[in-house]
């Protein structure tokens, strides 16, 4: 059987990981992956003065003069916020709009697509979010999920499928609170999702840890994904079947 190959590059501030389970054509695929990201921060990365969301974050524009991939976007986050009853939301508490907790995932699901045009079997990682396709040489491919306690251990590992392909972790113990709490007193400190497509399991992941224990109940009982999530004092709460 031909070997996985592994191919890394920076983005988002982050490093994405691309593992092939072919060579075909894979210089080309990765230069257009990197594009894609490139493209994605340019339009909505806070950090890039000449990004849409930064000149929108400045007053220089408002958001009915963004284009249509930020308006398109930005519907889908409120969709979700709606879904979510609020724990997800895309403006900061000073009104800002900020798509960053949609963003990455919506640039992972555009490289899937880029990927299914000439790869069979694939695994994308950005931040510690993933996204799959196929097999990993006809075994399924495996997700670590880091102890949120000790950033060099395990706390579990999952095997994805083709109903639950995507994993999403929310977290404070790598970049500290940088998600709003809906509920300040949400005991969550890590909740990871999977789920059929990496949007879903990036946004609920999101979700369950601003909002706490009632919304992971809430999102369990609506959404078909798997959860796993660890409170401040190391307890874990999941979904039967685990991830």
């Amino acid at each position: 059987m031909t070997a996985v190959s592994t191919h890394t590059f920076s983005t988002m501030g982050t490093v994405a990981s691309v593992r092939l389970g072919s060579d075909a054509d894979a210089a080309d695929v990765i230069a257009e992956l990197k594009d894609s990201f490139d493209a994605i921060e340019d339009t909505f990365s806070l950090y890039r003065d000449v990004s849409e969301l930064a000149r929108m974050a400045r007053g220089e524009i408002a958001l009915w003069q963004a284009g249509p991939r930020v308006l398109e976007a930005y519907a889908q986050a409120l969709d979700w916020r709606t879904a979510t009853n609020g724990t997800f939301s895309p403006h900061r508490p000073d009104g800002v709009i900020d798509l960053s907790g949609i963003v990455k995932a919506i640039a992972i699901a555009d490289a899937g697509r880029i990927l299914d045009g000439s790869q069979s079997n694939w695994l994308v990682t950005v931040g510690g979010d993933v996204l799959s396709r196929g097999t990993n040489v006809g075994l399924p491919w495996r997700c670590g999920i880091v102890d949120p306690a000790d950033r060099a251990a395990l706390l579990s590992v999952t095997e994805l499928q083709p109903d639950r392909r995507a994993v999403a972790t929310s977290g404070t113990s790598e970049r500290g609170e940088h998600v709003w709490r809906s509920a300040p007193d949400s005991p969550f400190c890590q909740v990871t999702v999977t789920a059929s497509d990496i949007v879903t399991a990036d946004v609920l992941a999101t979700a369950v840890l601003s909002g706490g224990r009632g919304d992971l109940d809430d999102v369990v009982a609506r959404f078909d994904v798997g959860i796993l999530a660890v409170t401040r004092d190391g307890q874990l709460y999941g979904t039967p079947s685990g991830l």
